[in-house]
């Protein structure tokens, strides 16, 4: 049996997303297919050609957070620590001042305090220099949801952040897990969080013909591996897990969700927001990730898919699987997309889908992939169309995949002494 200090398990899982607030009740609202889609309330969209995301509703920030503080923190660093503390709460720890140098903080974004950029620039043009805010930078730069979680906690071990787009929450998760296995830290709160539903970032994705067009049915839009997908919904929130050494988790009386065995990151070097035929920077991320675990193709029962509801995307992370465990193998998997509920969270996603894959392997539940309503003979494989099913999952992949061509897969499995 490996060295307790070296396995790493995840004890707490915090969840900021359109869903709701907290890890039940977006467990449940995810079982029950319910959306988190609805048209823009941000700002108006009526003359944008997408009116239609996913964003965090009723969000009180001050329930987590001092409201002094609040004037130093963009949206997306108000739901790093929304969720930090909740998967906190969730590990046993409740709202710890001191962590100490043992504990660090690894969260990603794939593009930070946008909506702060916007709205000092807007200021800066209609009344000069003077309106700019000395919280403008600390505002916006996108390591400080690392830094003010880390403050907030007395983490004062590792401190990092990634930005790899889409992919950016499970590289921090992967990388996190990597400091502690090497000895550099004992616990991690590691994860992503995303606020960038502004009109520049709608403007700019829908422009590259990323966005569903779907106005009239927000609900139906986002349908991954559904031959009538027509891209993605952008969404906004938080996923937070926290990660510890076997040995930590058993001296705090600690009891592990699932135990993280498996990580790896590859490189398309392809193009810069396609991936490249049949998948292949995707495939080898997650034959590197299983290798990493020890296992092999064989003891993968569920995916947890990257599945965004473009036409290449999921046509590509399809023909991956395909490729790797065989056309036989491949349609026996569980695979589901919950982007089809959550919309796409950007650098925040990788964090909700690992939570969410915790939880399947925790509760033996897999969850939808909603709107599969119309069969794609490129895409298909079992991905458990609009309802859940029951099965015992024992390992699970959770893949990201962004672009420039960074891809992240994570293998988690169930725990075991």
């Amino acid at each position: 049996m490996p060295d307790a200090s070296r396995r790493v398990v995840v004890t707490g899982v915090g969840l900021v997303t359109p869903l709701g607030m907290g890890l039940r009740a977006n467990w449940n609202a995810l079982m029950e297919g319910k959306s988190g889609i609805a048209e823009i309330s941000h700002f108006d969209a009526t003359d944008f050609p997408v009116r239609i995301d996913a964003e965090v509703k009723e969000f009180d920030a001050e329930t987590f957070i001092e409201k002094k503080l609040l004037k130093q923190m963009d949206r997306f660093i108000q739901f790093a620590v929304a969720a930090s503390l909740m998967a906190l709460e969730e590990a046993g720890l409740g709202r710890p001042s001191e962590l100490g140098e043992r504990a660090g903080v690894l969260i990603g974004s794939g593009i930070g305090g946008l909506p702060e950029i916007e709205r000092t620039h807007k200021a800066l043009l209609a009344g000069g220099p003077r309106k700019v805010s000395p919280f403008f930078i600390p505002r916006q730069i996108v390591n400080l949801a690392a830094g003010q979680v880390a403050m907030a906690f007395g983490a004062k071990g590792p401190i990092n952040c990634t930005v790899t787009a889409c992919s950016s929450s499970s590289h921090a998760i992967g990388d996190a897990c990597r400091l502690i296995q090497r000895g550099d830290a004992d616990m991690m709160i590691a994860g992503g969080s995303e606020a960038a539903i502004t009109p520049l970032s709608v403007a700019g994705f829908a422009a590259m013909k990323a966005l569903s067009r779907r106005n009239h049915e927000p609900e139906k839009a986002s349908r991954p591996f559904d031959k009538e997908r027509d891209g993605f919904v952008i969404g906004e929130g938080a996923g937070i897990l926290i990660l510890e050494s076997l040995a930590l988790a058993q001296k705090q009386g600690h009891t592990p969700l699932a135990e993280i065995t498996g990580y790896a990151s590859t490189s398309d070097a392809y193009h810069i927001t396609s991936p490249p035929p049949r998948g292949e920077g995707a495939r080898r991320c997650m034959q590197l990730a299983i290798a990493d675990s020890g296992l092999d193709t064989t003891s993968i029962d569920y995916i947890n898919a990257h599945g965004t509801s473009t036409p290449l995307n999921d046509r590509y992370e399809t023909e991956a699987i395909k490729d790797l465990f065989g056309e036989e193998q491949a349609r026996q998997l569980k695979i589901s997309s919950t982007k089809s509920t959550t919309g796409h969270l950007l650098g925040a996603a990788g964090g909700i889908e690992a939570g969410f894959t915790v939880l399947a392997i925790k509760e033996g539940k897999i969850p939808p992939t909603m709107n599969y309503e119309h069969p794609d003979p490129e895409c298909d494989l079992d991905y458990t169309p609009n309802k859940p099913a029951t099965q015992k999952i024992r390992t699970a992949l959770s893949n990201s995949f962004g672009f420039g061509g960074a891809n992240a897969t994570l293998v988690f499995q169930s725990f075991t002494d």
